[in-house]
């Protein structure tokens, strides 16, 4: 299968995910070459080591267009932001919807259209997408009014902050549609699943000349634009002197659907010189619970969280990964997935768990302390976290009181803080004394800016004069009906 191909099917139709028939390699002296453009470049370059369809020309042109047309507020794009002489946040949310998932999600819709032409393909594709909060906004604005396109959005209902909901519902475009599924991200995410794996669904779509596609990272079109900004942090380091050519760094990622660690982990194995990949999870701990033990067990209670992108229990890209560490035994990995399916549950052999280790490390978060980091890296910094990238700040703090690993580590920073105002207000004090009490979404930024000092994003200021357009609420048995009624 093509890299086009690949882009435009999304899953494979039995619902596996696609992966890189090989992982290409760069040098020391091409990861220093990366190092002198700028992030369009880089992002361009990384592309085009897995995108063998996709000329250079093609990719410098749609990577230009996603990161240099305006729509990000720092010119570095992903800029690092020090900490402390051992700890930098690497900043994915200056784009317009203020989360990590626009640094896919604008380059992305480019590389789905220009993939239909590279197939033949003159359907038009229906997006589906499930979110738990910031893929779905990032989605929708990357595929506004994109001829050939539509695109629905399932979320869960009571699984996203104020400010997600707002962005999502009121969202512009002819194209699209949004809708607020009954259940947690998980119910959400295994409907649209199952919606791709299902024939007579197909059939159907055929009537109205169009098929599904996902703009999540089970798309591996998501997945690899993702790959860029680990580079890309590297070479901040290095132009900093944080670390001399070839020094190893730590990256710790707020981890939920795995995609955005993968990511990390497909650079490592590209050649980034990565010490280790700390998994950062809140208390829905399922990933740090296989990390330490090889055993996968959603069986578990499911938490509504102050972090709720990473309010999951079924990591659907720790798919492509087992693939990885089993030596690519695509028959272990459809046992390990039937299991999951069946009985909620699986166990690796101890060879990928040694394997996993040997890489991954993996720490958990809970409420109190989420709060206590927002707290005490704003008061002792001037530096203010949103609640996802203070679980990650945390678990880097304790994987480091565990192992005395000082190794230069980069925090990844997934969401403003303003997407998070309740949570993040609540975490400084100011809530329990009336700041922001008893307002709605739009007012607690205002709130939020007035405590802290910190301006508010212009894309989400721009929220308040906007009207909510989507307000349907389906089972999730109800997701499929509300696809073809959107499509007709």
């Amino acid at each position: 299968m093509t890299a086009a191909e690949a882009i435009v099917q999304g899953l494979s139709e039995d619902g596996g995910l696609l992966v890189p028939e090989s992982i290409p390699q760069l040098s020391g002296d091409m990861i220093a070459q990366l190092c002198e453009k700028p992030y369009s470049g880089k992002a361009a370059y990384i592309m085009g080591s897995y995108l063998e369809d996709f000329s250079a020309e093609e990719l410098r042109v749609f990577s230009e267009e996603a990161y240099n047309g305006g729509s990000f507020d720092d010119v570095d794009i992903a800029p690092l932001y020090k900490l402390d002489d051992a700890t930098y946040f690497l900043e994915l949310w200056h784009g317009p919807t203020c989360a990590f998932k626009d640094m896919a999600l604008q380059v992305m819709p480019r590389l789905l259209t220009a993939s239909l032409r590279k197939t033949g393909d003159e359907r038009n594709v229906c997006v589906l997408v499930a979110t738990s909060g910031d893929t779905g906004k990032a989605a929708l604005e990357g595929f506004r009014d994109v001829p050939g396109t539509k695109i629905m959005v399932f979320y869960p209902r009571d699984g996203v902050s104020e400010i997600q909901k707002l962005q999502m519902t009121t969202q512009s475009g002819g194209n699209v549609s949004v809708i607020a599924v009954e259940g947690n991200f998980d119910d959400a995410q295994t409907g649209v699943k199952g919606l791709f794996s299902d024939e007579g669904l197909r059939d159907e779509l055929a009537r109205f000349g169009c098929f599904l596609s996902s703009a999540n990272s089970i798309n591996w079109g998501r997945l690899v634009p993702q790959i860029a900004y680990y580079f890309s942090a590297y070479c901040g380091l290095l132009g900093s002197g944080a670390i001399e050519p070839g020094g190893r760094v730590n990256f710790c990622v707020p981890t939920g659907n795995f995609g955005n660690i993968l990511a990390a982990y497909y650079a490592s194995e590209m050649g980034l010189p990565v010490n280790k990949l700390i998994c950062a999870s809140n208390s829905n701990d399922v990933l740090t619970q296989f990390i330490s033990t090889g055993v996968y067990d959603r069986n578990r209670p499911f938490y509504t969280t102050s972090s709720p992108s990473m309010d999951i229990l079924v990591s659907s890209n720790l798919e492509r990964l087992l693939f990885h560490l089993s030596g690519k035994d695509g028959d272990a990995i459809k046992t390990f997935m039937s299991a999951l399916s069946s009985g909620g549950r699986y166990e690796v052999p101890s060879r990928m768990r040694d394997e996993a280790v040997r890489l991954f490390s993996g720490g958990r978060c809970s409420e109190a302390d989420t709060f206590r980091t927002i707290a005490e890296t704003f008061y002792n910094h001037d530096y203010l976290l949103d609640t996802h990238t203070a679980v990650a700040s945390k678990v880097l703090s304790d994987y480091r009181e565990q192992t005395g690993d000082m190794t230069p580590s980069v925090v990844v920073s997934t969401a403003s803080p303003f997407k998070f105002c309740r949570s993040v207000l609540e975490a400084l004090g100011r809530r329990r004394s009336g700041a922001g009490a008893g307002l709605k979404g739009e007012s607690l930024t205002a709130a939020l800016s007035e405590v802290t000092g910190k301006k508010i994003p212009a894309p989400i200021s721009a929220i308040e004069d906007k009207k909510q357009r989507f307000t349907e609420i389906v089972p999730v048995s109800g997701m499929r009906t509300a696809i073809i009624k959107f499509l007709e």
